[in-house]
């Protein structure tokens, strides 16, 4: 069996997540989804943010036919705990990591990673920048 992994925020599920998870799941047969902690989202993205509560991304993903299993980090060391613990055999990140560090991808299970290409301008940052458009 092959084992999958991608992470993220996933504060606001749209069609490039989606497509994200649809592709990691063609590459196995079990696809792990890592999402980062409420702290960690507002470490990264700034005090606004998470828009959406842990429980709540989880719930969300957890409803995703391509999603198998849903676990969260809050630390780099707690994610590469989760990468080693999950048997994953592949890691899936957006190719803006293409010339950064893939957490985990030192890992000896870890036989590659893959660089997916992010489809159009979907972000939930742009989502949430651009709320007023959507009402």
């Amino acid at each position: 069996m092959t084992i999958v992994w991608t992470n993220g925020c996933f504060d606001v599920l749209h069609r490039g997540h989606i497509e994200l998870l649809k592709y990691a799941k063609s590459l196995g047969d079990y696809l792990v989804v890592g999402i980062d902690d409420d702290a960690r989202v507002k470490a990264s993205k700034g005090d606004s943010r998470p828009f959406n509560r842990v429980e709540d991304r989880m719930a969300m993903l957890e409803a995703i036919r391509y999603v198998d299993e849903v676990c969260v980090f809050d630390i780099d060391c707690e994610l590469t705990t989760q990468i080693l613990v999950s048997g994953a055999q592949i890691i899936v990140v957006g190719d803006d990591y293409k010339d950064k560090e893939v957490i985990g991808s030192h890992l000896s299970q870890i036989d590659e990673v893959v660089f997916f290409k992010r489809l159009g301008d979907y972000s939930t940052t742009n989502i949430l920048k651009n709320k007023e458009k959507l009402i």
